[in-house]
């Protein structure tokens, strides 16, 4: 049978103990209530000296149950914080990405602005540029280092004619076809250009070696060495390359030989210019044929006439 809801506390001893204690507390706090207010009536300076101590006392754990009340009343706010903390970061972010692909863009329009106007400044300096074209290819994988130009015969280019680019000499034109050329680059080891230092006018030669890289080598008799960062441009001898177009700069010292790197870089390079030879070749000589001589009239032969009959 089910106990009935509404018991006496007579028939439990723990809600005997609880309601005595109760009295007890309350009874207890009544006396010193009393004596309290005995004592701030009676003698208010011994009172103000009991608040004290107690304030003393009880000061530290105020501050401890303020500081973990405030504690747990800011977890909202924070929850509420840390959610819009990470929603801003995630705008920031995305803010941030978005203005990376602006700047990437104008860090390439600013390259090819300044590619562009190196490009138009080497035009203005030649005096008769043949064509300007693309660089569609260029081998990498051997030792041989040629590269293919999107113009040919049809458009004016010749075998022979000098290619340059906005940062220097890239190589001459080997081979042609209706409309496209294959330009003999300077770091082919076939490749040899007459080259003069620019603080001294040293004279030397400037030869492929196949790696991406030249060799300079001194043809003069006094020879002072070779320094890193000397710059060596094209000195006009030989006809085919113009003077003073930047061909390269020395990387590491040497004494009669150096290696360099030039300034065209073909795999980077996209548009080159293609020049007519500095000294184009002289025209064959006509070799003067003699003249014919007349041939001699056949004589005539006498006519043979009949014998007059003698007369009578």
């Amino acid at each position: 049978m089910a106990p009935p809801r509404n018991r006496r506390p007579g028939f439990s001893r723990r809600a005997q103990y609880g309601l005595f204690l109760g009295y007890v507390i309350a009874v207890a706090g009544s006396l010193v209530a009393a004596v309290l207010l005995a004592l701030s009536a009676i003698d208010p300076p011994a009172f103000a000296v009991l608040r004290a101590s107690v304030a003393e006392v009880t000061t530290p754990i105020s501050s401890g149950l303020s500081t973990v009340g405030q504690w747990f009343g800011a977890i909202p706010g924070g929850v509420s914080e840390y959610f819009g903390v990470r929603d801003e970061n995630r705008r920031l972010r995305k803010q941030l990405a978005d203005q990376h692909a602006l700047f990437m863009r104008a860090r390439s329009l600013g390259y090819d602005n300044r590619r562009l106007a190196a490009l138009l400044r080497l035009r203005e300096r030649v005096a008769d540029p043949v064509v300007t074209a693309r660089l569609v290819s260029s081998s990498g994988a051997s030792t041989r280092r040629f590269a293919v130009l999107n113009a040919g015969s049809w458009q004016g280019v010749a075998s022979g004619q000098p290619v340059t680019g906005p940062d220097g000499l890239v190589g001459r034109v080997l081979e042609t076809g209706p409309n496209s050329a294959r330009v003999l680059l300077l770091t082919d080891p076939e490749s040899v250009v007459p080259v003069r230092r620019t603080r001294d006018g040293m004279p030397a030669l400037a030869a492929g070696r196949g790696d991406g890289l030249i060799d300079i080598r001194s043809v003069a008799m006094a020879n002072p060495g070779f320094a890193a960062g000397d710059v060596f441009v094209t000195s006009g001898i030989g006809g085919i390359y113009p003077p003073d177009v930047p061909v390269g700069h020395i990387v590491r010292r040497g004494r009669d030989a150096a290696i360099a790197r030039s300034y065209a870089q073909p795999d980077t390079l996209d548009y080159a210019m293609v020049q007519q030879a500095f000294l184009p070749p002289p025209p064959p000589v006509a070799v003067p044929q003699p003249a014919p001589k007349p041939t001699p009239k056949p004589k005539a032969k006498p006519t043979s006439r009949p014998a007059r009959p003698a007369a009578r």
